[in-house]
């Protein structure tokens, strides 16, 4: 087929939660098919892999986009009674582009990743599917409670009018996709409408990329027990998670544990976790390689009160053979995870009790790390998991 694919963001480096499923949805789609790849570009390090992207594609169009710029213009929706993502997202350039590749290249279908750039789908008459990852209107409604006005009201009203725009993009694709089964059933209930066409397109893991391997070194000092929570830490509910960390569970396991170092990996850190670093936190911003922090970790942590779905900083870690403690809404999205595997919590106590288990037993935690990545293998390799997508493309 010839495949008109469109993201929010360049689907390349992975190195971003959604980056990641949408890397590898390209790579899966150009192996199959003729994809043109219609994106933005919201970070200057990206500019550097525009060529590899291009490699991939029949074409590709990139639109700069500035996020200071974008927010202002988001506020249009404000006006029009839009969700303000379509404004942040909305291009002339790339819309132009999406129309002169239909009429010159008989695209026979678009992909469209994320319910932002439906728009530029709209009104051409082509069988489109729509991967919305992630209930977004339900996240931006949950944000609403953890926040003061007008912050509450912005968000409350962003995921009133999503939600809006969700159902009337899912009435005329021809098929719906969500991260997981449980992403689906929230999206049914609220969408009965479209309910037989919303299926789960869950993500997966790089097995043999994320492998633990002897060789590698670990980047900690000898005398740290290293506790470690990885991801884009401009992200609110990543924020959120490493915040309520160090703020109501680290000052109690360094009383039982005080060479305990908490580690926090990941790119753009905002102003509120730089904060957070000093004797007991460590706060890395971006790190060529992610996988020696999580090889030699003690203990990663997950304790995300906001994100939804299958997170990739579980999985990834799973893979490493990492003993896990995550919110326990995350470890329900792993299909078929057991309790030796990863071990869920929810509150202080629960978070204490775990990693606390984890430090004081290292066999045992040794093992639940290799049965964790005896999941992974078992069942998350990328080609299992896009199989859905396969089939919704071939359906008549």
């Amino acid at each position: 087929m010839k495949l008109l694919y469109l993201v929010h963001r360049m689907p390349y480096p992975p190195n971003k939660g959604d980056k990641v499923p949408s890397y590898h949805l390209l790579r899966h789609l150009a192996d199959r098919h003729d994809v043109f790849l219609g994106t933005f570009i919201d970070d200057p390090e990206d500019e550097a892999h525009v060529d590899t992207v291009k490699a991939w594609c029949r074409d590709a169009h990139f639109v700069r986009l500035n996020p200071r710029r974008a927010r202002w213009a988001s506020l249009r929706g404000l006006l029009t009674g839009e969700p303000l993502g379509l404004p942040y997202y909305r291009d002339a350039g790339l819309r132009d582009w999406v129309r002169r590749t239909v009429a010159a290249q008989r695209i026979d279908g678009i992909l469209v990743f994320s319910s932002t750039m439906a728009q530029y789908a709209e009104g051409l008459g082509l069988p489109t599917w729509v991967d919305f990852v992630d209930l977004d209107s339900a996240k931006w409604t949950a944000y609403a409670q953890q926040h003061r006005w007008p912050l509450s009201w912005l968000y409350a009203r962003e995921g009133r009018q999503l939600l809006r725009y969700e159902r009337q993009v899912a009435a005329w694709a021809r098929a719906s996709f969500f991260v997981t089964e449980a992403e689906c059933r929230l999206f049914r209930e609220a969408a009965p409408e479209v309910a037989p066409r919303v299926h789960a397109l869950c993500n997966g893991v790089d097995a043999e990329f994320f492998s633990p391997q002897p060789e590698r070194g670990s980047p900690y000092p000898a005398d740290v027990t290293p506790v470690v929570f990885t991801g884009a830490m401009d992200y609110w509910p990543n924020v959120d998670a490493v915040t309520w960390f160090v703020q109501d569970m680290l000052p109690r396991l360094k009383a039982n544990w005080p060479q305990l170092r908490f580690y926090i990996v990941g790119r753009s850190p905002t102003p509120a976790v730089k904060a957070l670093a000093g004797p007991d936190v460590e706060v890395t911003g971006t790190v060529p390689d992610v996988r020696p922090y999580l090889q030699h970790a003690a203990v990663v942590v997950a304790p995300l009160r906001l994100a939804r779905g299958i997170q990739n900083k579980v999985l990834e870690a799973m893979a490493m053979a990492r003993p896990v403690v995550a919110a326990s809404h995350c470890v329900q999205a792993i299909d078929g995870c057991q309790a030796g595997e990863v071990t869920a919590a929810d509150t202080v106590d629960e978070y204490l009790q775990a990693v606390e288990a984890w430090l004081a037993h290292p066999a045992a935690a040794e093992a639940v790390g290799q049965a964790a990545r005896c999941r992974v293998l078992d069942g998350f390799a990328w080609p299992a998991r896009l199989a859905p997508l396969d089939r919704a493309l071939a359906a008549p």
